[in-house]
């Protein structure tokens, strides 16, 4: 039974990384993949997935309006080798499409992986992790570490001058300028470093 996995952590951890290689896991053995990417994040160039190692592969670029059951459901008709779905920052999904993947677990029976934040700079879950951890039969940690070398769980936004950000839109596109991986006593201690 095809199956939808959630592998989540802070920012850090290998999340692009560890798609990339599950990608080429099944490429290497003659099966073709499908990776999606969120369009808003366009810091290394639309429809790509980027990790920080320097990795890279092309991917589809979704919206929240993008129907993944119906987009997948046509490529399979097109490549019959298709056998693996991906999904990067998978913290941006909707509800709706979460559901979507879910279909093409049971509907098309193709695997789909999800990777992801659990939670934003705020501590709040973001709406895709929220349903990928109801819904996912499989959901694994992907683990980093903060600065003190406890395991990181949290991410701290941070500004230019590195005093962290407690307020502001949930959905800020950035990297390591932006956000840091800390664990639980620097994430309430608001301490970056």
């Amino acid at each position: 039974m095809a199956k939808l996995y959630f592998y989540y952590s802070a920012m850090n951890a290998g999340k692009s990384t560890m798609l990339l290689q599950s990608s080429y896991n099944y490429q290497e053995r003659g099966m073709g993949t499908l990776s999606f990417v969120p369009a808003i994040d366009k810091r290394f160039g639309a429809g790509k997935v980027t990790s920080r190692t320097g990795l890279t592969a092309g991917a589809v670029a979704f919206d929240d309006a993008f129907d993944f059951f119906r987009h997948v459901s046509e490529a399979r008709k097109a490549d019959p080798k298709l056998k693996c779905i991906l999904i990067d920052e998978a913290q941006f999904l909707k509800k709706e499409q979460v559901l979507q993947l879910k279909r093409i677990t049971v509907e098309l029976k193709l695997p789909v992986l999800a990777y992801g934040l659990r939670t934003d700079f705020m501590g709040e879950p973001f709406e895709g992790s929220k349903y990928l951890l109801a819904w996912a039969e499989d959901i694994s940690e992907i683990k980093t570490i903060c600065h003190c070398g406890r395991k990181a769980i949290m991410t701290l936004r941070v500004d230019q001058e590195g005093r962290v950000l407690r307020s502001g839109e949930q959905v800020q596109i950035g990297g390591n300028e932006s956000y840091v991986s800390v664990c639980s006593e620097h994430f309430l201690k608001g301490q970056p470093k």
